[in-house]
């Protein structure tokens, strides 16, 4: 389709979860294009909270959805709404869908229907309800109310094949023969998903439905709602679905998948959103670095994809490092969470193994670490041991071919150096000059002294790594390393 056919104009588009669990990373796109559509278009986003299965929806989770929408820069340009404050409305529609026999009541046993339904599942047929109550008399359903018999809502659905076009997939084809009679209500007063969502898009005056392929079976049994109720149907668009790394659908098996959890291990929230529209959009000039200002600018919703779109977290490590490159060593460190086990007291940052750093100390740190990490939460894991007690085989200090009392001698006179320096020296790596001067290998001094004052085969460079121990924590280091040496060979 070209934008001319569809014809987008100050559309109103809803996001609508369900506060039953943290808001996942598949909810965060489908707000996202909600939101990405009404800017594009001069239009308006809304967000309504669905929250009509009382049993597993909690306040936790709805407060999750305000923080993780507030976070990412997708903000609601009217106040939300809340359906398990709506009830009045639900069962309006209730009683005038009764009062015009285009719902009936149905008293059949959950159990009876159950085994009903795995009967023609064995027959290779598409379970559906097949009409036991659909025309019981007036009379025969005020016998079962009065005998106290349990009943659903269930809406009349003709035997006939229907069809609605999809702003991404183009037609799309229902057989309402497959679909059957379902329920849209437990009692007058307890409507279920299919129908206080249609009575919801209504009345908020919601022109364009955007959201997943997995909701294609919803959208037809909605639009029998509206149709019902003889209210025009909005227009539908729906989001290809996200792929596991394997090419299976999504879940938890393929690491995180919350929203919260993401921003926990350190990944921005300007990461995420380029992130999220690259699952199913791309720009014309398939630029892969967009802020949500560029995205607005340049998204257009015939450029997304029908074919599910693969979650891959290279790509997602890729953008976050860019991401976090633009930002300075002060704003990251205001960014990240303390590592595990420090704490700050009087402006000193103090370690498990009691080591006292500056906040300078660490925006070092995090410099070190910037071109390695991927996230945010991975700035500190580089430099664990220098808050943390550590330990490593002996074996791991010797160099090249050298033997073990050839690097405990130069660990020996790396040692003298340190005990002659003084801390402003170990510092501001003044003492490198005394250090270079100790072997024409350099990796005879700097290897040793690299694993004495980490434990690592890779870590910062040895002297950055001093200038923020300083010379006490450093001779203590290079001593442990020299006992090992003396001990182990």
């Amino acid at each position: 389709m070209s934008e001319k056919e569809i014809k987008i104009e100050s559309p109103r588009v809803r996001f609508a979860p369900s506060p039953t669990g943290y808001m996942h990373m598949g909810s965060a796109r489908t707000a996202l294009f909600n939101f990405l559509v009404a800017k594009k278009y001069k239009g308006t986003f809304l967000l309504r909270i669905e929250d009509t299965d009382s049993e597993r929806s909690l306040p936790e989770y709805e407060a999750d959805i305000f923080e993780q929408l507030r976070w990412l820069g997708l903000h609601p340009d009217e106040e939300s709404i809340r359906q398990s404050s709506r009830s009045d409305l639900y069962e309006g529609v209730i009683k005038q869908l009764l009062s015009e026999n285009k719902v009936f009541r149905c008293f059949c046993d959950k159990a009876e229907l159950e085994e009903e339904r795995q009967r023609q599942i064995l027959e290779g047929k598409a379970p559906k309800y097949k009409g036991t109550c659909a025309h019981l008399t007036e009379n025969e359903i005020q016998q079962k109310i009065d005998a106290g018999l349990p009943s659903v809502i269930r809406l009349r659905v003709p035997p006939q094949k229907t069809s609605f076009q999809d702003l991404i997939r183009g037609e799309v084809k229902v057989d309402l023969d497959l679909v059957g009679d379902f329920v849209i209500a437990k009692s007058e007063h307890q409507p279920l998903f299919h129908l206080a969502t249609p009575v919801d898009d209504h009345y908020q005056g919601i022109t364009h439905i955007i959201r997943g392929e997995d909701h294609i079976p919803n959208t037809a049994k909605q639009m029998m709602i509206f149709k019902a109720m003889g209210w025009n149907v909005p227009v539908f668009a729906h989001l290809p679905l996200i792929l596991g790394e394997g090419g299976g659908k999504m879940s938890k098996r393929h690491g995180s998948t919350s929203v919260r959890e993401y921003r926990q291990a350190g990944y921005l929230p300007e990461a995420l959103n380029n992130f999220l529209v690259l699952l199913g959009w791309h720009p014309k000039d398939d630029r892969e670095i967009l802020s949500l200002d560029n995205l607005i600018a340049q998204f257009d919703i015939e450029r997304v994809q029908k074919k599910g779109a693969v979650f891959n977290v290279s790509k997602l490590h890729f953008l976050n490092r860019h991401y976090m490159k633009q930002k300075s060593s002060d704003e990251l460190l205001s960014l990240a969470a303390l590592p595990d086990g420090m704490y700050e007291k009087e402006g000193k940052y103090i370690g498990k193994n009691g080591i006292q750093l500056t906040k300078q100390d660490l925006i070092k740190i995090i410099e070190l670490g910037k071109e390695r990490a991927h996230t945010i939460g991975e700035l500190f894991s580089s430099a664990l041991f220098l808050w943390e007690d550590f330990d490593y085989d002996a074996q791991l200090l010797l160099w090249k071919d050298y033997g073990a009392e050839k690097v405990r001698l130069a660990l020996q006179q790396t040692l003298a150096v340190f005990e002659q320096a003084d801390d402003a020296s170990c510092k501001n790596q003044a003492i490198k000059l005394s250090l270079d001067d100790l072997s024409s290998d350099k990796g005879l001094v700097y290897w040793p002294l690299r694993v004495a004052l980490s434990g690592l085969k890779q870590s910062p460079p040895p002297l950055d790594i001093v200038s923020i121990l300083g010379k006490e924590k450093s001779i203590e280091r290079i001593k442990k390393a020299i006992c090992k040496l003396s001990t182990k060979f």
